[in-house]
């Protein structure tokens, strides 16, 4: 797996911007060589404030966002219209405010009305998804992700891949169910490592001296059983985005200058 990279911001805000940027940079760098991006976007406060970022930016018109397609890397198994929802939190902050092609995003099921049990066929139909969306040359039913970004926990998890879970034992499927998460909403549907390492490139934003132990815990050598974060890596580039406060805990030669 490759060795991650670290970029230490001074603040959440000033991390936010700038992952907003980097994406917009890689998105037009890929369309330039005429790909159609394929991007994995991730909930929570930092996920939502780089959307929230690129919506406010001028370069964002840089980027043909009919030419980008969507997933998602978790997804809480709630009403499609639950203000929890990552994908509700996705358009809210930039997907209603771009020309996106309605076809080219991806989201995962939502609770119609199954209650929890729903969460196994959710999985499964965005499993198949995935399939689809493969090409030959990715070798698997998975596409090859040019950007998959995810936030963690202060516990360290990723994507809904919670320490000593049944999830982080997946070594076959793509995606799964997850229940009884320690954390509310209890059922979620999540990409399970193995899927979130065919992406290209694997980005994890996290702000906060709460999440610092576990950021020195995935840096410093700890097995993904208990630190799932640590088995977040990128084919090409695993790339850490901290502020200053969840890169307290990290050895002073691990951390470069603070943007």
């Amino acid at each position: 797996m490759t060795t991650p990279d670290i970029a230490v911001h001074s603040h959440p805000n000033v991390l936010a911007a700038a992952a907003a940027a980097r994406l917009v940079t890689r998105l037009v760098d890929l369309q330039a060589a005429g790909n159609t991006p394929k991007i994995v976007l991730t909930g929570g406060t930092t996920g939502v404030a780089v959307l929230g970022q690129i919506r406010a930016s001028v370069a964002r018109d840089a980027v043909d966002w009919s030419r980008v397609e969507f997933y998602w890397g978790d997804e809480r198994f709630v009403a499609p219209d639950d203000p929890e929802r990552n994908e509700k939190q996705a358009r809210d902050a930039l997907l209603d405010h771009i020309p996106v092609d309605p076809a080219k995003v991806f989201p995962m099921g939502a609770d119609t009305g199954s209650g929890p049990s729903g969460a196994e066929a959710a999985a499964q139909e965005y499993a198949e998804v995935l399939a689809r969306a493969a090409r030959p040359e990715d070798h698997g039913p998975v596409p090859s992700f040019d950007v998959l970004m995810l936030g963690m926990g202060e516990e360290g998890h990723t994507a809904s891949v919670f320490p000593h879970s049944p999830a982080v034992y997946e070594t076959e499927r793509s995606v799964v169910a997850v229940h009884g998460c320690p954390k509310p909403p209890p059922t979620r549907v999540s990409l399970t490592l193995p899927a979130i390492r065919r992406a290209a490139e694997v980005w994890i934003m996290t702000t906060g001296e709460a999440k610092a132990a576990a950021v020195a815990m995935a840096l410093g050598g700890a097995g993904e059983v208990a630190i799932p974060v640590a088995g977040a890596r990128g084919r090409r580039r695993t790339l850490f985005l901290l502020d200053r406060a969840a890169a307290s805990k990290l050895p002073r030669d691990l951390v470069p200058p603070i943007a």
